[in-house]
């Protein structure tokens, strides 16, 4: 069973034995007339239109049974039940096995048999120019290819991969023309570059007046601020360069004009691709915005092969150079690459960027599958999702991270957070060591102070000279004492004595 252009043809073998020898096949297909001896045409049927015969192309792509093929089947299912019918789609003999109870065979040999009959298409069915055979199957071609592709004017992302790389191109053009043209009317009026910073501004400024002793006559209050103006005509007046001819200031006007037409048609680009993005890829360009998004696109190549990469692949995206020398020198892989110009990486602090960088990866990974493969053209999801990647980050700064059970099951709760701020007092005691005394001291406290000091140092040196002395001498100088109180009670005895014998003794 065959299909080309617009008809269904069923063929019947007539040699089953050369069949057989399947690596010797394709000799039995070189000419025509062999290509006769092996099969003949047993039934033709015509489409109607190329809608018809396009409906049917997809059906056998998706390996399900159309109408028309089915009528068809059911007429060789009458004639012919007892034989087998070759398919090149498994699948479809699958189906065509349930519904009609016919044998079907899928096999090498019958690879081998259809890529015969499609070499000798033309000799097998007679009665057909090949310019039309050939436009017919031309435009069936076409319009399968659009059923695959599910064309629509809308979701051309080529327009953006050009949009965006001739944006990059027109940045860097306009870069050499700015610099060129503050380069060489620097010659002439070099004050006027470190007045005005914006670049469109002096070029305006430079194509309206011209030499600088113009500026003193010529009125650029449109293009300047009136503080600005004064300042450029005062430095008109005394400025240090050189003298030009009007030759030279004409081309300089011409760069100048140049400049002012690339910048205007960068503005009208931009404002196209911003357009491109929000209807192609609206969730995509509100998570990383319509540059990133754009620059994405076109380093993947399509929308469709950027809906492909894992989250992983989309964080490095732009950095491949990195990654591969990390993994050659073996040192810490790069953590972004493209992503890294997001406005929600640009706004985190260095420590968190790392994981930010690889939430919004995941979340940016989700979004351009919904676009690329949804056919839902509202922005809600990635509304939803960087919402989502700014809760976290908030989470991240304020210390706040939520914490995860352990099994993984229990939904991730997130605490309430409360700011603990401890006002905390200083302690001036502990700056100094010294006693707290008043500042202010007597005159007889600080002589007393200094005489007493070299007493007890005194004291202290006659104490460490006679140490060992001092303890040899202690048990000595208690007997003596001991022999002092004896003789004291002796005399009291003695005294005693005599004045109970003689009252009238003096007492010394």
């Amino acid at each position: 069973l065959n299909i080309v252009a617009c008809w269904f043809f069923p063929l019947q073998v007539l040699n089953e034995k050369k069949l057989q020898e399947v690596d010797s096949l394709w000799k039995e297909f070189e000419t025509p007339e062999k290509a006769n001896k092996i099969v003949k045409l047993k039934h033709f049927e015509k489409f109607q239109d190329t809608t018809e015969a396009l409906a049917a192309s997809t059906a056998l792509v998706e390996g399900k049974l159309s109408k028309n093929l089915k009528k068809i089947l059911k007429k060789i299912v009458a004639k012919d039940a007892h034989e087998q019918l070759a398919v090149a789609d498994a699948k479809l003999g699958g189906v065509i096995k349930d519904k009609l109870n016919l044998s079907c065979i899928h096999s090498p040999m019958v690879t081998e048999l259809m890529r015969g009959i499609r070499s000798q298409i033309e000799g097998l069915i007679t009665g057909l120019p090949s310019r039309e055979m050939a436009a017919m199957c031309l435009g069936l071609a076409h319009s399968l290819s659009r059923y695959k592709l599910k064309f629509s004017p809308d979701k051309v992302d080529t327009m953006i991969i050009q949009a965006i790389s001739l944006l990059d191109d027109l940045d860097k053009e306009l870069n050499n023309y700015i610099m060129r043209c503050r380069e060489w009317y620097g010659w002439h009026f070099p004050e006027l570059g470190k007045i005005i910073t914006d670049n469109l501004t002096y070029c305006k400024c430079v194509r309206k007046v011209g030499d600088r002793s113009n500026f003193a006559s010529s009125d650029v209050s449109d293009i300047l601020p009136e503080e600005i103006e004064e300042d450029v005509k005062a430095a008109a007046e005394i400025s240090m360069g050189t003298e030009v001819s009007e030759e030279d200031i004409n081309n300089i006007i011409h760069l100048c004009d140049q400049v002012i037409e690339i910048s205007e048609y960068r503005t009208q680009l931009y404002d196209y691709l911003k357009n491109r993005m929000m209807a192609i890829a609206p969730n995509l360009t509100v998570m990383v915005g319509e540059l990133v998004g754009a620059r994405l696109i076109a380093h993947a190549g399509s929308l469709l092969n950027l809906a492909k990469h894992p989250a992983s692949t989309v964080q490095l995206l732009g950095a491949e150079k990195a990654l591969f020398r990390a993994l050659k020198t073996k040192r810490d892989t790069p953590k972004f690459g493209l992503i890294y110009h997001a406005s929600l990486v640009g706004q985190t602090n260095a420590k968190n960027k790392g994981k930010i960088s690889r939430m919004l990866a995941a979340k940016t990974a989700l979004t351009i599958r919904y676009d690329a493969l949804g056919e839902n053209t509202s922005a809600e999801m990635g509304a939803e999702n960087r919402l989502k990647v700014e809760t976290r980050l908030r989470l991240l700064e304020e210390r706040g991270i939520r914490r995860i059970s352990g099994t993984g099951k229990a939904l991730a709760k997130t605490d309430k957070y409360q700011n603990k701020s401890e006002v905390k007092v200083f302690d001036p005691s502990g700056d100094s060591t010294l006693p707290v005394v008043s500042k202010k001291r007597k005159i007889q406290e600080v002589e007393e102070q200094d005489t007493e000091v070299p007493v007890k140092a005194k004291k202290f040196k006659a104490e460490m000279k006679e140490g060992t002395a001092v303890e040899d001498d202690e048990p000595v100088k208690k007997k003596k004492k001991k022999k002092n109180k004896e003789k004291q009670a002796e005399e009291e005895e003695v005294l005693n004595e005599e004045l109970a014998t003689n009252p009238t003794v003096e007492v010394r």
